[in-house]
């Protein structure tokens, strides 16, 4: 918490700072007005000097200073900053206060609105939950254009498959979150038909256990327990961060309602056995959507992976199998990387008679767009890959790297950084090693 009140105050000072560059010159401000201003900043940085790292100690300090200097021209920044804050303790109270008017903006941030709908629906209220449609309907509205964008023309949007799938899985929860705030807020109002149906569109977008929850509740409130503990055993079955508690609850109240059902919990085994068959062809199909975006989603092995070329030509590594392969993980703002390169050239020419060793230089860029001009202008060989995932499947933290994979595909060797004077030699030694054919090193 410390860090956030530190990141929260550096973003404040660093506003005022814009907004004192577009002020009025000092001259032509009047003297009450400048010595108010310097006033203002300096209980501020004084006050939060002060606190602890207590979240609700910085709200309060803020509201204070507000209620001090009530007409502050960074109110609208200071009250953010309250909203921030208020989301980390979870108080609902302040989210929707502070919230309400973020979210009257023309273009308010899409967690903004979400978080703010749901702290108006925490409280039950059918005149909150009133608001909260209003504003879904919004959120909704925005996530259909952005969505609608990103599907129109791909290519333009994402620089690589990993990019776009990412993009796809995020997209599919926040729909399907939005659709779970509206199930809410008519479960609320009453419409006990919709928030069901609602519900229930929410969890096809994307399964969540929140989401089979809600089903479940519109259901009990509707007098249908028989449909409603299907989707208890699913929110019980699906896996996510709830700790033991929450599962235990989950599982008593499950127990609870079929017992009623039934008369004992004869047969609730089949029953779980049958949402979990549900919820892994779920699952299975979640996969396989995102491996038409991204084919090397969810992967465990690095051989499994393909990988991209300059001209978007596809190397599948499993075509490899069989051989040693050496990849140079680097970037093009990377110095090191550059030194590095004719010493890695020396390598390469040692063993360009061996048809089994593979060289792969692999480009860890964000923006793969500067790749090719790169290239170009150092005069470096074209035949490069992008690494689509396998860095991070690596744990390639930081470049250059060298990686050896061993002929079954498996990870021989590694070299983090490099030592000039002996990289070529090194290199060498772990390929012969790597081989089969020479000394260790």
């Amino acid at each position: 918490m410390k860090t956030l009140l530190l990141a929260l105050l550096v973003a404040w000072l660093a506003v005022g700072q814009e907004k004192e560059k577009e002020a009025p010159a000092p001259g032509q401000l009047p003297p009450e007005v400048q010595q108010s201003a310097v006033n203002e900043q300096f209980e501020l940085q004084r006050a939060l000097g002060d606190i602890g790292g207590s979240p609700a100690e910085f709200i309060r300090v803020l509201e204070e200073h507000l209620k001090k200097f009530p007409n502050s021209a960074r109110r609208a920044e200071l009250e953010r900053a309250i909203f921030k804050a208020a989301l980390e303790t979870k108080d609902n109270a302040r989210i929707a206060s502070y919230g309400e008017k973020l979210v009257a903006g023309e273009q308010p941030d899409l967690e903004t609105m979400d978080r703010y709908c749901r702290a108006l629906l925490a409280t039950e209220s059918k005149e909150n939950a009133t608001k909260a449609l209003a504003v879904v309907k919004r959120l909704q509205e925005r996530l259909a254009t952005n969505d609608a964008n990103a599907t129109g023309d791909p290519g333009k949007m994402f620089q690589s498959a990993r990019q776009h799938a990412k993009f796809r899985d995020e997209m599919d929860r926040s729909l399907g979150r939005a659709l779970l705030t509206e199930a809410t807020a008519n479960g609320i109002l009453g419409k006990l038909p919709d928030a069901v149906a609602l519900s229930k569109k929410a969890y096809q977008q994307y399964p969540t256990v929140e989401a089979a929850h809600e089903i479940a509740r519109w259901l009990l409130a509707a007098d249908k327990p028989q449909e409603a503990v299907e989707h208890l055993a699913d929110a019980f079955t699906l896996t996510d961060s709830r700790n033991a508690a929450d599962r235990a609850a989950d599982r008593r109240k499950l127990g609870e309602i079929y017992s009623k059902l039934k008369g004992n919990e004869t047969g609730l085994g089949d029953l779980l056995l049958q949402s979990y068959d549900r919820i892994s062809a779920a699952a299975a199909r979640r996969r396989e959507l995102l491996h038409t975006i991204d084919p090397n989603a969810d992967l465990t092995s690095p051989l499994e992976y393909t990988l991209t070329g300059l001209k978007g030509d596809k190397l599948k590594l499993s075509s490899l199998k069989g051989k040693v392969v050496v990849l140079d993980f680097w970037a093009t703002w990377c110095g090191p990387c550059r030194a590095q390169q004719p010493l890695y050239e020396q390598v390469k020419e040692r063993f360009k008679d061996r048809p089994d060793v593979i060289f792969l230089a692999i480009n860890t860029d964000e923006d793969r767009e500067v790749v090719e001009p790169f290239l170009k202008a150092q005069n470096w060989n074209k035949n490069v890959y992008f690494e689509d995932g396998l860095s991070s499947l690596l744990r390639v933290s930081s470049i250059p790297t060298t990686i050896i994979f061993g002929r079954q595909g498996d990870v021989a060797t590694r070299m983090n950084g490099y030592v000039p004077e002996r990289f070529v030699e090194m290199l060498s030694e772990r390929i012969e090693v790597a081989l089969g054919s020479g000394p260790g090193d």
